[in-house]
């Protein structure tokens, strides 16, 4: 089958939507199987055979077997009976089943486009990295799991945060592509924005993911249910200042909380220096519709973000904070990518 340009192009934009698409929906399981403690309930890592769950009562009795051999179920789950674990296993076993799907549907269009030459060299090298990355992630993955199994009853939170991290690199690299594939406007006319506020402000937002990692790793969320204040103080009453300034303080849930809270109001401000830019000089109108855009995912992800803190981290509130993340990382892109086609 040949392909001219505009169906070549047709095809692979479509393809990296489909991908976009699934990454994100294994970001949302992935949350939902760390909200729902349900992480280490599959102790091993069997790359073709996991593909299957369990078929029948004697497969499932040697999966919890193997689970009760885990802390996390001596120290936290010694009542657990099997119909418990089938549900928190479930969980973890679509998050995989999701991984291996995500690979699948990228490597084979890749190969067919690869053969079709339909690639120019830096497209080439550029989504064949990002397969590289699909599949460093499942090792990732797999360290993650690891470190829950030996001494402790949870996963490393610094894994945890560098498992969601690469995913979100994943998302945006693939979504990053799917514009340039589905869009391209010549914006040589217009001014760019200045100090580079769209990179910045996404920067932010990367590091507000990475911290975000460390709450739920940490279960911060379920502390200080209180907002704006923390126990009608503005810094957390179980520590010192001076504890903040410590590496100490990556691991102390109160201060993870604290930075996550007040990252988000650095956030906001940065968001309002470039949405006053924006709508103060008649050079950015080309960018108000998706400042617009990010103002409605900004203002969503901050209404989520105190429900979740107010709740002690309820699930469906934590997972719709995460699933704002997603969004708000799409328009902040949108604003990046509109803003990196001037020259």
């Amino acid at each position: 089958m040949h392909l001219n340009k505009n169906q070549n192009n047709k095809f692979i934009s479509l393809w990296l939507l489909l991908i976009t698409t699934f990454v994100a929906l294994i970001i949302i399981v992935g949350g939902l199987t760390r909200l729902t403690d349900s992480g280490l309930s599959i102790t091993k890592w069997d790359l073709f055979t996991g593909i299957f769950p369990p078929l029948s009562l004697d497969d499932w009795k040697k999966f919890f077997l193997l689970y009760k051999k885990i802390p996390e179920y001596k120290l936290i789950n010694p009542t657990m009976t099997l119909g418990q674990f089938k549900i928190i296993y479930w969980w973890e076993y679509i998050h995989r089943l999701l991984g291996r799907l995500v690979g699948l549907i990228y490597i084979i269009p890749l190969i067919y486009l690869t053969f079709k030459k339909a690639l120019n060299k830096s497209s080439l090298i550029t989504f064949y990295l990002i397969f590289f990355l699909i599949l460093f992630q499942g090792f990732i993955g797999w360290y993650m799991v690891k470190s829950g199994l030996s001494e402790r009853t949870d996963v490393s939170h610094y894994r945890l945060a560098l498992h969601l991290t690469l995913a979100f690199v994943i998302f945006v690299l693939l979504l990053w592509n799917y514009f340039k594939y589905k869009t391209y406007q010549d914006l040589n006319s217009y001014k760019k924005l200045p100090f580079n506020l769209p990179i910045f402000f996404i920067c932010l937002i990367f590091l507000q993911i990475i911290i975000g990692a460390f709450v739920s790793g940490l279960d911060a969320g379920q502390v200080y249910q209180s907002w704006p204040l923390m126990n009608k103080s503005y810094f957390p009453d179980d520590s010192n200042l001076k504890d903040l300034f410590s590496l100490n303080s990556f691991n102390t849930p109160s201060l993870i909380q604290f930075i996550h809270r007040n990252l988000a109001y650095i956030i906001i401000l940065i968001f309002i220096i470039t949405a006053t830019i924006i709508f103060k000089n008649k050079d950015f109108t080309y960018m108000r519709a998706t400042i617009l855009l990010v103002f409605a995912s900004l203002s969503l992800q901050i209404i989520l973000g105190i429900l979740t803190v107010l709740s002690g981290a309820q699930i469906i509130l934590a997972s719709m904070h995460q699933i704002g993340s997603i969004i708000l990382v799409t328009t902040s892109l949108i604003l990046v990518f509109k803003n990196s086609k001037i020259n």
